[in-house]
């Protein structure tokens, strides 16, 4: 597998090998010990999956620490933005954003560790959406960000996505009080 940091250092873009000839391919999309050597040394407790027509905006998702949690993220079928914010007072890159399109063609990953807002827009019909995390979900820790907040400048390629009501009356990142810092300790 390749590793290549983004924009935001701690964010991850993995790709990995494909293996395929005429019978299809396969992929290995977890491999403890490959992950650790890549600098991802966490423990995933939950996989989750979701199934979106085009057009549909999740996020911008976190949850609070203690309940904090690392995401990697990937496209089983389909297309979508992946977008991570930054959330960590006082980190370089805070307010920042990266947006990477993932696909079930590339099988990319994503690697958001805690201290990120996440989001993510699908591109096409029927897409399928798998993501690791290394928390368990915590309704009382959830939190969120406007998916449109001018500040963050996140250049969505639809202007009227799919919402549920949570998600169109979060608060911006401006109003927020972050419990994650930079660097973590």
């Amino acid at each position: 597998m390749q590793v290549e940091p983004t924009d935001i250092p701690d964010v991850l873009l993995i790709t990995p090998q494909i293996f395929g000839d005429e019978r299809g391919f396969f992929v290995e999309t977890y491999n403890k010990k490959h992950y650790e050597e890549a600098g991802v040394a966490v423990d995933f407790v939950q996989d989750n999956l979701s199934k979106s027509k085009r057009g549909v905006l999740r996020g911008l998702h976190y949850q609070a620490p203690p309940f904090a949690q690392g995401k990697l993220v990937s496209v089983v079928q389909g297309r979508v933005l992946d977008v991570a914010v930054d959330i960590r007072t006082g980190s370089p890159t805070f307010g920042k954003h990266i947006a990477v399109e993932l696909t079930d063609q590339t099988k990319q990953q994503l690697w958001i560790p805690e201290g990120f807002a996440h989001a993510f827009l699908t591109l096409e019909d029927d897409t399928i959406f798998a993501y690791k995390t290394t928390n368990f979900y915590a309704p009382d820790h959830d939190r969120g960000i406007l998916w449109s907040d001018s500040d963050i400048g996140i250049d969505w390629p639809l202007n009227d996505p799919t919402l549920s009501e949570k998600d169109r009356v979060l608060p911006r990142l401006n109003t927020i009080h972050s419990e994650f810092t930079y660097p973590a300790s």
